[in-house]
């Protein structure tokens, strides 16, 4: 640029301080945006959660007063049966069963709220459950428990029993009711483990996760409620874990229950 005088004189120049903020402008429009799709999404995903969680309350509840009346019904029944000198044996079954739907009563009217733990013996707990599930299986199936020692851990019995149950139940119909279950306990310092092992089918490790999910199942009967139940049963009222810790198609599935001391 000449000014005269015989002189040049360059200028330098470049884009104003506006102008450069408008390159970064895209951007930050398309991180906004994102970050409100994503808090959207949560807040929607947090949403139907919660209203998933109170439609399986509701239901829970519900069948527990439903199963209220029945019941009455069912104790007075057995009274009558035993003034009657119906034979005792039978009777003793009878009255067992009857404990049983009072049992799945009182678990059912917990679903939703914080249920009272108790120092119990686990290996007490574990061997009334399998007691309970080996006589209602087939007798092709082998149950394995040695209870050693006495453990006590913070447990809800009636809620644990249900874990316990669900998880035999399972194992039965996965080895189509001929095989071994064996249920081992080990005693850490701060925890103890459960491992419930059966020689089922196995499951597919792209599957290991999502059993646990609402709604998941492989029976042509079922809502795939029971082990989503034993999830929130084991982690959110007891404080503790539960996955599948060992699976191999045609060889069996171990499940580990983790529970604080």
């Amino acid at each position: 640029v000449s000014l005269g005088y015989g002189k040049k004189n360059i200028i330098y120049y470049s884009d104003s301080p506006q102008l450069k903020a408008l390159r970064y402008f895209p951007v930050t429009m398309f991180v906004v945006v994102g970050m409100f799709i994503v808090i959207a999404y949560l807040l929607f995903s947090t949403s139907r959660r919660s209203e998933q969680n109170l439609v399986w309350v509701g239901m829970a509840k519900e069948t527990a007063h439903q199963l209220g009346t029945p019941l009455s019904s069912l104790i007075a029944w057995l009274e009558y049966l035993k003034m009657k000198g119906v034979n005792d044996e039978m009777t003793q079954e009878i009255g067992q069963d009857v404990k049983r739907l009072e049992m799945i009563t009182e678990r059912f009217s917990k679903i939703g709220s914080q249920p009272k733990l108790n120092a119990e013996n686990i290996n007490d707990a574990l061997l009334q459950s399998v007691e309970y599930i080996s006589k209602r299986s087939p007798k092709s199936v082998e149950f394995v428990f040695n209870p050693k020692g006495n453990i006590l851990i913070p447990l809800n019995i009636p809620l644990f029993a249900w874990v316990i149950e669900n998880l035999c139940r399972n194992a039965v119909d996965a080895m189509d009711g001929n095989g071994k279950i064996v249920i081992e306990v080990s005693d850490l310092q701060q925890y103890v483990y459960v491992d419930i092992s059966d020689t089922g089918k196995g499951i597919p490790r792209s599957k290991q996760k999502t059993i646990f999910e609402p709604g998941f199942t492989t029976k042509q009967r079922g809502w795939g409620l029971g082990l989503s139940l034993v999830k929130r049963i084991i982690e959110q009222y007891h404080g503790g874990k539960i996955f599948v810790k060992r699976s191999e198609a045609g060889k069996g599935t171990t499940f580990r229950i983790v529970l604080n001391k």
